[in-house]
């Protein structure tokens, strides 16, 4: 998942950025609405997380100009403001979420994930390919009935290989999917996180090289 986060309250957004990155998301930070439609602009994002007040274009704002493109970001809203009439007025912009500060931090995960999911062709919580399962939900993958112990960016790789369903992932998607904008796209860093994948999976080999396609999940 890439995961857009744009909080003028820099300690907030990036304590929420690194939490995310825990749960295995690829996530951008903007301090600003401007800042966030920048990145929108350059970015494709699953879900963008937006404060509705920050200087510089509110999340509203930011809200109303992804609706506008018709974009299939989809949004979650963040407020202090908890009245009812709040809450009717963010989802009338636009939004498809909103949550109120203070809030717990599962729960925003939680939403976080459930929005991501209405991104993309409903696919089954529990991935399955050639031996190798993958449950999303619990964060928990094997193969052969044998228990992995995945990095949170190995575990990105693996799913955003299992999602294409045996078809080739480019490195350019897997830097998109699994990483952020901090990534050096010209980094060895996907080639290096692959192949401890491999190492870990054993034997016969199931991420397969395609050459000039990038990489897939299946047997030779």
């Amino acid at each position: 998942m890439r995961i857009l986060v744009a909080d003028d309250e820099r300690l907030l957004a990036d304590t929420i950025a690194l939490g995310l990155r825990r749960a295995a998301m690829a996530v951008d930070v903007a301090y600003t609405g401007a800042q966030a439609i920048e990145k929108i602009q350059v970015n494709r994002y699953d879900v963008a997380v937006l404060d509705r007040d920050m200087p510089d274009g509110t999340g509203d704002d930011v809200c109303r100009w992804i609706g506008e493109r018709r974009l299939a970001t989809r949004v979650l809203l963040l407020t202090a403001a908890c009245g009812v009439y709040d809450r009717v007025e963010g989802l009338g912009l636009g939004a498809d979420d909103y949550l109120t500060k203070p809030f717990a931090f599962a729960e925003l995960v939680a939403r976080v994930q459930a929005l991501a999911r209405r991104t993309a062709p409903a696919l089954p919580p529990v991935l399955e390919r050639d031996g190798v399962v993958l449950d999303v939900a619990r964060r928990t993958a094997s193969r052969d009935g044998r228990e992995l112990a995945l990095t949170h960016k190995e575990f990105g790789v693996l799913h955003a290989l299992m999602r294409a369903q045996g078809q080739a992932v480019t490195t350019e998607d897997l830097l998109e999917q699994v990483w952020d904008e901090n990534a050096d796209p010209f980094s060895n860093v996907v080639r290096v996180t692959v192949s401890t994948l491999r190492r870990k999976l054993g034997e016969p080999q199931v991420v397969q090289t395609v050459p000039r396609a990038g990489y897939r999940v299946g047997l030779p």
